[in-house]
């Protein structure tokens, strides 16, 4: 594991040293979700303590690297994801996007949900011509037009241009929510266990199309997941992350898997073994940790 695996630099985690390359930088974060304190919930009873879902958190995400993130249930993924795409504010530390702290959601982050999130009334063209719109309102309506077709081809949707949500399957409608997200052309991709909710054979070729949308696009992408093979055929980068709560970075691993990649030859590559061994042993332990924890409460 000499050349896989990276054990998280001090330096870095102090924040005195960053990458002057990075195009995302996460310095210091800390989110903590305030308790229950006011009069009423004391009268009731039902006070609680101030929750602190992540701690300390440190990173250097550098250009169209694809990065994801795992870790155990309740250790803060969607948490450090959402303040990445600026729904939910810092409690300290900052985040930066090319030098600039994120203050709030804008264009330069397109984020992709597990839960598709489209417009049920509007069709395949109609939800990607909303996004096109909202952040390109001085756009030519050829411009836009053209921005749809080309997206559409790129997740493979053509044909269903004019269906509604409804009449598309899972792997569709997030081929959709993949398609809306790029065509306002971001800087980073945020994607939050995109693949969750769809069965094994959809999820294993929607992975593929990601890697062919991602070699054609070269977008800076971070993706949450709990699948280790996911994280294996797709990540440039695999951030593992400890239990919760005040989960922190554990280890950073770097894939060395030559591109494109092939998932029935991916195995076959000597790094393979190793680095799907020590995710497996990270998330057990930290899984068990977790349960162990709820049982002694």
């Amino acid at each position: 594991m000499d050349t896989t695996s990276v054990n998280y630099p001090t330096s870095l985690i102090s924040g005195n040293t960053f990458s002057e390359s990075a195009q995302l930088s996460i310095r210091n974060v800390t989110k903590v979700f305030p308790g229950k304190q006011d009069w009423l919930s004391k009268i009731s009873h039902q006070t609680s303590k101030d929750f602190v879902a992540i701690e300390n958190i440190t990173l250097d995400i550098e250009p169209n690297t694809f990065v994801t993130i795992i870790g155990p249930s309740g250790c803060g993924k969607s948490t450090l994801l959402n303040m990445i795409a600026g729904l939910s504010s810092v409690t300290a530390g900052e985040i930066l996007l090319n030098g600039v702290p994120i203050t709030g959601s804008g264009p330069d982050r397109g984020m992709v949900f597990q839960n598709y999130a489209l417009m049920p009334w509007m069709t395949v063209e109609g939800n990607i011509r909303f996004a096109v719109e909202t952040v390109y309102p001085k756009m030519s309506a050829q411009s836009i037009q053209r921005t749809i077709k080309e997206h559409i081809q790129l997740v493979g949707l053509t044909g269903a241009e004019k269906k509604h949500p409804h009449q598309l399957s899972g792997g569709m409608r997030q081929r959709v929510g993949i398609a809306r997200a790029l065509a306002i052309n971001p800087q980073i991709l945020l994607m939050d266990e995109p693949f969750g909710a769809l069965d094994a054979l959809t999820r294993g070729f929607l992975q593929d199309e990601i890697e062919r949308i991602w070699e054609q696009e070269r977008k800076t992408v971070i993706m949450i997941t709990h699948s280790i093979e996911e994280a294996l055929l797709l990540s440039d980068r695999i951030i593992m992350m400890t239990r919760g709560p005040a989960a922190r970075v554990d280890e950073i691993l770097e894939v060395p898997f030559p591109r494109p990649r092939n998932r029935e030859l991916l195995d076959q590559h000597p790094a393979y073994h190793d680095l799907k061994v020590e995710m497996e042993s990270h998330l057990f332990r930290e899984t068990r940790a977790v349960e162990e924890a709820r049982i002694r409460i």
